[in-house]
């Protein structure tokens, strides 16, 4: 993967923090957003899912890890939402299909363990980086692509970071 077009880095102390940085993404993300979740278990990647989908209008309280189900869709918002969970699926099983359709559709793509993608990852994409510190969780937030930029520019302007 290139180097990101924006780049910037941010801290949430409380849950309700990492879900109001999700919402501030949902209520700016565009059609075909591609949102890629990295971090270990715990780390706040279903939360800031939770958020996205408030901001997008769907219901919050709906957003659970699907890591069972690997795709769960949100409907009812202003995009369909797509909640991707890859933490139990190798990458080389994940067929065009799949990146055609889900990943690329005309919603929102959140998905977690974006990093397992490896070389399959797109060069257009969000991914935002949680991981765990001393007083709540550090956010590093990397737009490739240009349309990920002024995604990221706009809910960083339109509400602050």
């Amino acid at each position: 993967m290139k180097a990101p077009a924006l780049e910037r880095r941010l801290e949430t102390r409380t849950p309700e923090d990492t879900e109001a940085l999700g919402a501030r993404l949902g209520r700016t993300a565009p059609a075909g957003g591609l949102l890629g979740l990295v971090g270990e278990l715990g780390a706040g990647k279903t939360c800031l899912v939770r958020g996205l989908a408030a901001g997008l209008g769907a219901d919050p309280g709906a957003v659970h890890s699907p890591s069972f189900t690997i795709v769960t869709a949100y409907e009812g918002g202003r995009l369909p939402l797509a909640h991707v969970d890859l933490y139990r699926l190798e990458p080389d099983k994940l067929d065009e299909l799949f990146f055609r359709d889900v990943l690329f559709g005309n919603g929102v793509a959140a998905v977690e363990w974006y990093d397992r993608l490896g070389e399959d990852a797109s060069d257009e994409a969000l991914v935002v980086e949680l991981a765990h510190a001393p007083e709540g969780r550090a956010v590093w937030l990397r737009a490739y692509g240009a349309r990920h930029a002024r995604w990221l520019a706009t809910a960083l302007a339109n509400g602050g970071a």
